[in-house]
């Protein structure tokens, strides 16, 4: 089993549930200096603690060591989640997106084909959704309208994943994952600068004048959906038709899933949720929305319950004190 990204957010907890049910992980990451390093490789040390991982330290966006890393490995199934993230870093450094989410995800299909792997399923986002304001957003909507190049890149993944399920009939499944939280998280994400802001007593950036919804998904919930799809390979649909094709079907072994809580929260009522928890009021800098952002968000998940049987469903209310609790222990003096 390849998980790509293993130091990241995502992709250590996803190991760690993998490793947990007894399965041989193999780690791979480029530790870059995105955020943080310190905290990758404290994500790394949890999953050091079980002699059924391995990490390898290198970059899906090189072409050798990808390819040693399929050729030196019995890889079976694939978990990529290894990308540039974030909407905002796009727009100053759009080489980097082109670098790790356009050659690295065509590195990772290649590995994937030459090997015959099983089940490739790969990080997409919500930011494909882009301009639609059609909510909720559900996987049969057009997502031709991206907003940021962060977007277009993951939309580019889902349409290159398509090409190679057609081509070599590598089943591959695609994820779209709705602003994940939770302990170990990103330090570049909101839940995360909003904690470190109220602590220190510094203001923090609350955009659109506070008037954003989000489908906040807690990340056990990300976990359980990935791992529950992974369980169950891309079919082709015998019902699919060419003459009205659905964005997420195929009569390629391909499909797409939303992962989100469906249930969207107003960003003033998860900052007011992070105060409690905190203890502390928040000082407030609003301001307005910001270049490649979209005001709201929210997931229609039930083609993952159909599939999967799971749909995510963590009241922010409990996922942001696990956050908290987490912070706290992690960070203490």
């Amino acid at each position: 089993m390849l998980v790509t990204g293993a130091a990241g957010f995502i992709g250590s907890h996803v190991a760690l549930k993998l490793l947990e049910r007894g399965e041989h992980v193999v780690g791979f990451d480029n530790l870059n200096d995105y955020y943080d390093v310190a905290l990758k490789r404290a994500r790394l040390e949890r999953l050091a603690e079980n002699s059924h991982f391995r990490f390898m330290q290198g970059d899906v966006a090189d072409i050798t060591a990808t390819a040693r890393l399929f050729d030196g490995e019995n890889i079976t199934r694939v978990v990529h989640l290894a990308a540039q993230a974030g909407v905002r870093y796009s727009l100053t450094n759009p080489h980097a997106y082109i670098q790790s989410n356009l050659v690295g995800f065509t590195n990772i299909l290649e590995g994937c084909r030459h090997r015959k792997v099983e089940h490739l399923v790969y990080a997409s986002s919500s930011s494909v959704y882009g301009g639609n304001q059609k909510l909720p957003f559900s996987e049969h909507d057009s997502v031709d309208h991206p907003v940021s190049l962060y977007a277009a890149t993951k939309k580019a993944n889902e349409l290159m994943a398509h090409t190679y399920s057609h081509l070599f009939r590598l089943p591959t499944t695609g994820l779209r994952f709705f602003t994940v939280y939770g302990p170990w998280g990103r330090p570049d994400m909101a839940l995360f600068l909003f904690t470190k802001a109220i602590l220190e007593g510094r203001t923090i950036e609350v955009f659109n004048n506070g008037k954003m919804r989000r489908d906040f998904t807690y990340i056990d919930d990300i976990v359980e959906g990935v791992v529950r799809v992974l369980d169950r390979p891309a079919e082709p649909d015998p019902s699919f038709d060419p003459m009205a094709p659905d964005p997420a079907r195929s009569n390629a072994p391909y499909r797409v899933f939303n992962i989100g809580n469906n249930q969207p929260v107003e960003l003033m009522a998860y900052i007011e949720a992070l105060e409690t928890c905190l203890g502390q009021t928040a000082i407030k800098n609003f301001l307005p929305l910001q270049p490649g952002d979209v005001p709201a968000t929210e997931a229609d998940a039930s083609e993952l319950e159909a599939a999967t049987g799971f749909a995510p469903c963590t009241p922010v209310s409990e996922g942001i004190k696990r956050f908290v609790e987490w912070y706290r222990a992690y960070y203490a003096p």
